[in-house]
């Protein structure tokens, strides 16, 4: 009986793992942002302004289309502590997170938009019999918005946004369970989804010389109730013992609040600086609540705090039909090291980033960007993050973790 209620609470407590670590928030949302560090809020400048800040939409003049992907390669490993120091490696996946935005003006001042984008969207997947398999073995989350945007220039260099943001998402979380005294281990699963979650973001944008551009913008949180199902495979003998069925969970997007600069130092180069807060403070527990009464709820405190990011960016025009950038930006991590773990290895990150702009004709560019994130090196000693090894006794996983991460990104643009 001790043997099989350390396998209830084992189980249970599969629903600690980060599903919003600061790692899930990727920022893919139009190839220049991307190769300007993200360092775009005072400029602004192309249709992806319906993300970053909509009052932006203003000086954009006729109608605009822009289309785009990013090929997102994130790589991790971990090291355990005496006496498991062998390494272990996240195993190779690439996320394809996509962008469309149109935009409209209409010459008096007024101006729409309308966007689709996946502000979070990322996963991890290590193998069923690494050292971590009754932490996790596979964590997936994807978000969608659409976003219709208003635009209105009240003065001279003076303009205002305001967006309604409709989203919806999903969810997958699997790890290992031991089913002493049966060999192997049993593997449970939970799948959900929201179709509908709201929120709302506001811009501006202010123009005070022709060389210098001030922008602002705020994202709400967004506040997902996704529902579905736990599912286990494993021993026969087992298997009505561990939870299953349906289940629902609550779980919040953080706040945002961003301010940039921009700088055009010459004709041809443009400097560009953001500094965003992020409200992580509002992930504070994760709960898990199970249709059937016969088991339990389960919660588990996450314990996130506020953090920030800055960003630099740099444009040169080196001809009217192609420009080059570059960026640099820092990510401060939400998460106490002692809640990490590796269903997403959250890190303090550095990004560093390059890209061009070719205008092909008239009508029609493309933008493309690479960026790479150094996740700095992170070592636990103090997990609250336990796992269930052989022993059969509860052990902190402590260890040292390296992430990093490639980002391709192209954006295409056609003018009306």
């Amino acid at each position: 009986m001790k043997r099989l209620l350390l396998v209830f609470i084992v189980v249970f407590s599969v629903y600690s793992i980060n599903v919003f670590a600061g790692g899930f928030q990727q920022n893919q949302h139009g190839a220049r942002a991307k190769a300007l560090g993200g360092a775009f809020t005072a400029l602004a400048n192309d249709p992806s302004a319906i993300y970053w800040n909509g009052a932006g939409l203003t000086q954009l003049s006729g109608t605009k289309l822009m289309l785009g992907t990013h090929l997102l390669f994130p790589a991790s490993s971990f090291r355990g502590v005496a006496p498991s120091k062998q390494y272990s490696f996240m195993e190779s996946q690439m996320f394809t997170p996509t962008h469309l935005f149109a935009s409209h003006n209409f010459d008096n001042g007024l101006a729409i938009g309308l966007g689709f984008t996946q502000p979070y969207g990322s996963g991890t997947k290590w193998s069923e019999d690494w050292i971590g398999r009754y932490i996790t073995t596979e964590t997936k989350l994807q978000t969608f918005i659409l976003m219709p945007t208003v635009a209105y220039e009240l003065f001279d260099g003076f303009s205002l946004s305001a967006a309604f943001i409709y989203s919806f998402a999903n969810v997958l979380i699997e790890r290992m369970i031991p089913q002493y005294p049966f060999e192997g281990d049993a593997n449970i699963s939970l799948e959900g989804d929201d179709s509908f979650a709201y929120g709302y973001n506001f811009g501006l944008l202010y123009k005070p010389t022709e060389w210098l551009s001030i922008g602002g913008s705020f994202r709400s949180e967004v506040e997902y109730g996704f529902e579905g199902t736990a599912t286990t495979t494993g021993a026969v003998q087992l298997i009505d013992r561990f939870p299953k069925g349906d289940i629902s969970a609550n779980l919040t997007t953080p706040m945002n609040i961003v301010g940039g600069l921009a700088v055009n130092v010459t004709d041809e180069l443009t400097l560009s600086a953001d500094y965003q807060w992020v409200g992580w403070s509002s992930y504070d527990e994760l709960a898990v609540d199970f249709a059937d009464d016969n088991y339990p709820d389960a919660s588990s405190p996450r314990d996130y705090q506020d953090s920030y990011i800055i960003r630099f960016g740099a444009q040169y025009d080196m001809l009217d039909e192609f420009s080059a950038m570059a960026g640099i930006y820092y990510d401060n991590m939400p998460v106490a090291t002692e809640r990490l773990n590796p269903s997403l290895p959250d890190a303090n990150r550095l990004g560093f980033s390059l890209g061009f702009i070719a205008r092909l004709t008239k009508n029609f560019s493309v933008t493309g960007a690479f960026m790479y994130l150094r996740g700095e090196q992170t070592s636990v000693t103090d997990s609250k993050e336990n796992y269930y090894p052989v022993t059969g006794s509860f052990v902190p996983f402590n260890g040292t973790y390296n992430s990093t991460a490639k980002i391709l990104s192209m954006s295409l643009q056609y003018d009306f």
